[in-house]
């Protein structure tokens, strides 16, 4: 089989180098240099080395330099091996912390009670800003399942609303208002769902009783919430939002889990009720100490609702503080945000802890200087019905200008103290008219104090939304008047028969209460507007 291409036997201890190998491979073959076979001196062949020597010496070479490459191989395989795994480290930390992160979303989201009033509170007043936002703050009084250190559960059967906040929040979030109503405030409380399934009948008296109407034969905090903010858009006209009603076992927590919050007292407090017991100075208050100062009363001050709103205003604005001061200590807003969600109820269109994360992200950037917290003006009901020491009116027509900056979503300013002289009309000039239980006998009342002379109140069968002041022609001036006092009414020229002024309360009219229409009201103290910023340190 022998043919010219095969190949020849090397000698024993020889053998053919591949052709990278060979001196000149790779740089082209130049005449006269390709087709040596002898012995070459040079640098790559000394004297006295031999072909053979030569070429295992080339040999040798060529696998030093595939064993280096090979060791660079290794290490790039081995780096790579450990970028691959630091990967798949990040990567389940990532994902352990998505996870997590999920866990802890599902976990606030499960503790939130969310329930659906909007079947039970009946037509609402025209939102006329819907980016901004009215959310009713409930602050429940319930003994249930709180035991025997705030109260007995036997005797105070029925929840009760201890503080009733307006959290107004404007479209443009570059502030925000907080309007305390006193609890003692006499209004208008309108037919509500109670426990039983029935309804109750309308009736004056002070705001509180709404909540617990609603938890009648039972413990119904929906019911109470729902007929809460009936009667809170009955008597402002204010379109609420969404609630967030709290419980007490809920504020103390939240409390304990900041650590604590700062207090200043310029008294010692010795409240037994509470078991609060202060020196006078600065403190830092536990969850147990916190209720008990923001609920004290009778002890403390001058022993009033009023008084007790104060400290509990000047005790939110340092829980603020208190917050956004904790905000780089993931444990402690945990341990605040588990505590916050396992005390509220909040309404379902809130969006649960979506929606809650929502809002707080679109006011992150508010600074406390911001944020306003202030009283409603009242005065003493004992003014107009000397028998009651307890309860209080609200103060008009201010108040009524502090409803209409809500509903405008304006901030509340001194600008709505100004001043403005009382209208004079003639006898038989106005009569009030409402489809409003106990309404029209309630601004009667008021518009006597202001110097008006009513004639005559009236229930209608249907009450309408907007109030209006209906005139004959020639009393413009006299509506005029009368709408300055009525913040908010519209005009219509009627004919030339009937009364020559009616005023026509609607839904949208915010009141105060039902008095002796008798004779005209004692004249009020003169309005006053007190404010308090959260970033205020104050000590009362």
């Amino acid at each position: 089989m022998g043919d010219s291409g095969a190949t020849q036997p090397q000698p024993r201890g020889q053998r053919e180098l591949p052709a990278a190998a060979l001196p000149g491979a790779g740089r082209g073959n130049r005449t006269g240099r390709s087709s040596r076979t002898g012995p070459r001196t040079g640098r790559g062949d000394r004297p006295g080395t031999g072909t053979g020597a030569s070429r295992r010496a080339r040999a040798g070479a060529g696998q030093t330099g595939r064993g280096a490459g090979a060791r660079r191989a290794h290490r790039r395989s081995r780096k790579a091996a450990i970028a691959a795994w630091a990967a798949a480290v990040l990567t389940s930390v990532l994902v352990a912390g998505a996870i997590g992160a999920y866990a802890v979303y599902r976990h606030l989201d499960g503790n939130i009670r969310q329930v659906n009033i909007s079947g039970l509170v009946g037509r609402q007043p025209p939102d006329y800003h819907p980016r901004a936002e009215n959310i009713v703050v409930i602050g429940s009084d319930t003994r249930h399942g709180q035991g025997s250190r705030y109260g007995n559960s036997q005797r105070l059967s029925t929840d009760q609303s201890d503080t009733l906040m307006i959290v107004h929040i404007p479209a443009s979030r570059r502030w925000a208002e907080v309007m305390s109503i006193p609890r003692d405030s006499w209004v208008n409380i309108p037919s509500c769902r109670m426990g039983d399934g029935r309804l109750s009948r309308p009736q004056v008296f002070k705001i509180n009783a709404a909540f617990a109407i609603g938890n009648l034969d039972g413990n119904h905090t929906a019911l109470g919430i729902a007929c809460t903010i009936k009667t809170v858009e009955r008597n402002t006209g204010i379109h609420i939002d969404h609630f967030v009603a709290v419980n007490f076992a809920g504020f103390r927590d939240m409390v304990n889990a900041l650590h604590g919050v700062a207090e200043c007292n310029i008294e010692p407090i010795d409240d037994p009720l509470s078991g609060l017991h202060l020196t006078a100075g600065h403190h830092l208050l536990n969850g147990t100490q916190a209720l008990g100062y923001v609920r004290a009363r009778y002890t403390l001050g001058d022993g009033s609702d009023l008084d007790r709103i104060g400290r509990q205003q000047a005790f939110m604005a340092a829980l603020v503080r208190r917050v956004k001061g904790e905000l780089l200590d993931p444990v402690a807003i945990y341990r605040f945000l588990d505590a916050a969600t396992r005390s509220i109820t909040i309404d379902s269109q809130l969006g649960g802890i979506s929606g809650l994360y929502k809002l707080g992200a679109s006011l992150r950037g508010l600074p406390p200087s911001k944020i306003t917290f202030f009283t409603l003006p009242t005065y003493p009901r004992s003014l107009v019905d000397p028998q009651d020491q307890a309860n209080v009116l609200w103060t008009q027509p201010l108040d009524s200008r502090i409803f209409q900056s809500f509903r405008d979503d304006v901030p509340v300013g001194p600008a709505l103290l100004r001043p403005h002289r009382p209208a004079r009309l003639p006898a038989r000039a106005v009569r009030v008219a409402t489809g409003q239980f106990g309404l029209a006998s309630t601004v009667a009342a008021i518009l006597r104090q202001d110097g008006f002379t009513v004639t005559r109140t009236a229930d209608v069968r249907s009450q309408p939304t907007e109030t209006m002041i209906r005139y004959r022609a020639g009393h413009g001036r006299q509506a005029s008047r009368l709408g300055a006092q009525v913040t908010g009414a519209a005009f219509q020229r009627a004919g030339r028969h009937g009364p020559p002024l009616v005023l026509l309360l609607g839904g949208n009219y915010g009141t105060t209460a039902q008095v002796d229409t008798g004779a005209a009201a004692p004249a009020a103290p003169p309005p006053t507007l007190n404010t308090r910023k959260a970033s205020q340190r104050t000590c009362i």
